[in-house]
């Protein structure tokens, strides 16, 4: 590293959060950018540690939880490149593995950062907000651009089913590598989950806007309002495209056990998020205040759980409370999940400090759910709550809250299974392959409910398989 001493040089310094007076007002970014020679001083704190534990993926939980980054970024290498003022080697660094830092510089939760070995004594190197810096940097400049034009284009076709951080992925590879590619999205823009999943003060939809207007720029494709098995059959799929790529993420959200299809108050995370996007694009960025006044109650302790409470403020609630079934985390990392693992502890998330500050007192109340609802005249007018042990409810500890508004953020249980069946799609096998050689899955549709950073290896790697697949066809055509 240039300064290996610069982790004793420099604190630890991330963006800082708006006022949370001021922020709950509109839906604008959260973070407030770092002056260049601070950015630069954070980026010198990365240390000559000799074997780095960021930049690669240690899987523990089963295979499901990770420690480091997941995509293999190659971390201390780019660090070092903004120190230097490198910052288009920087990029190309970091786009080798990550082809949308844009959206994980602002939403990825980092595990790397603690991972990182400077966190054993303190709190690890400043990554994310370094990694948005880097993307910020080649967009001024145009490099992003030049970086995605292929240098020759071929005849083969590939379809992308799906415009989420996993097919944007796909499709941006496989672009560069001068195949031609079409990006089929249901909604009415493309994004998925970046663009309606998460919400604009966390993810900006001017930066989504921006990454698709440039790959449009350079030769992609993209179909709304186009769902497959739908408006687009397998049969027209496979006859103009050469492969099919499908990225239709984990969206089919965990309900409740609890029958609700007539309450119009009970609604699930994604919708209601949906439609505060939707408005957010209509209206601009000032919050409006249509739930003011309401009481509203989030099943669910996640990052979209915390991300219903942060919207739900600024349209005007006032009044929130938060269930999580699960026990409450311990503040200190618990035996047997031991550095570089990413630590299970509690954490006071942004929506949910929000809410804290408005009302007073903590709103997540921990090993609860909701066991009823009750309406009048059609109407949430308030729901049960009990107490559980090991996810079942304990008799007697019923109680009635007032209730306007139920927003279940519970996760998702996987892919939409009519758009797997619609293509035929029986059996998911590795290197993304399928039961029918032409089809292929990626990203949360094959691994499951994850992280951002997760889906964009995902779509990587299936599109370069992709694309050695359709090489080798070439080559045995050719002899």
């Amino acid at each position: 590293m240039s300064d290996p001493f610069g982790f004793m040089k420099y604190d630890r310094q991330d963006n800082p959060y708006r006022p949370i007076k001021d922020r709950i007002k509109d839906f604008n970014e959260l973070e407030v950018e770092l002056d260049e020679k601070t950015r630069r001083e954070q980026a010198a704190r990365c240390m000559n540690c000799g074997v780095p534990h960021c930049h690669h993926g240690i899987f523990y939980g089963g295979g499901r939880a990770v420690g480091g980054c997941p995509n293999d970024n190659l971390i201390p290498e780019w660090q070092n490149l903004i120190y230097e003022q490198r910052d288009k080697m920087a990029f190309q660094r970091l786009t080798l593995t990550n082809p949308l830092p844009d959206f994980t510089g602002l939403v990825c939760p980092a595990p790397c950062e603690l991972s990182c070995n400077e966190a054993l004594h303190g709190k690890g190197i400043t990554i994310r907000n370094n990694e948005h810096f880097i993307i910020e940097t080649a967009f001024k400049h145009n490099w992003v651009k030049d970086q995605g034009m292929p240098a020759v284009r071929n005849h083969f076709k590939v379809a992308v089913v799906g415009s989420g951080p996993s097919g944007l992925a796909a499709a941006w590879r496989l672009n560069q590598l001068g195949f031609n590619v079409t990006v089929f999205e249901k909604s009415d823009k493309p994004g998925g989950l970046c663009m309606y999943g998460i919400p604009n003060m966390k993810l900006p939809k001017a930066i989504v806007a921006r990454r698709i207007a440039v790959m449009k720029a350079v030769g992609i494709n993209f179909k709304v309002n186009t769902e497959v098995g739908v408006d687009i059959t397998k049969a027209e799929l496979k006859a103009n495209f050469d492969k099919i790529i499908v990225c239709i993420g984990a969206g089919t959200p965990r309900d409740m056990a609890l029958d609700h299809d007539q309450i119009n108050e009970v609604k699930f995370a994604v919708d209601f998020l949906t439609q505060a996007t939707k408005s957010l694009e209509n209206n601009g960025v000032k919050a409006g205040q249509r739930l003011a006044g309401k009481k509203v109650v989030v099943v669910g302790g996640g990052d979209t759980g915390n991300d219903c409470i942060a919207t739900a403020i600024r349209l005007g609630a006032t009044n929130i409370k938060q269930l999580e079934i699960t026990p409450e985390p311990p503040t200190q990392r618990p035996d047997g999940n031991p550095w570089p693992e990413y630590p299970m502890t509690k954490r006071v998330g942004y929506g949910q400090a929000e809410a804290e500050a408005i009302n007073g007192h903590t709103i997540s109340e921990y090993e609860k759910t909701i066991t009823g609802f009750q309406t009048k005249d059609g109407k949430l007018v308030s729901v049960t709550i009990s107490q559980v042990k090991n996810f079942k409810p304990i008799p007697g500890t019923a109680v009635e809250v007032p209730c306007d508004l139920v927003l279940l953020a519970m996760g998702f249980t996987g892919p939409q299974k009519n758009v797997l069946e619609s293509l035929g799609v029986e059996t998911v096998y590795d290197k993304y392959r399928t039961n029918d050689a032409q089809i292929y899955v990626a990203g949360d549709a094959r691994r499951g409910p994850s992280l951002v950073i997760w889906a964009i290896r995902e779509g990587r790697l299936c599109g370069q398989t992709v694309a050695d697949t359709l090489a080798r066809v070439e080559q045995r055509q050719m002899v």
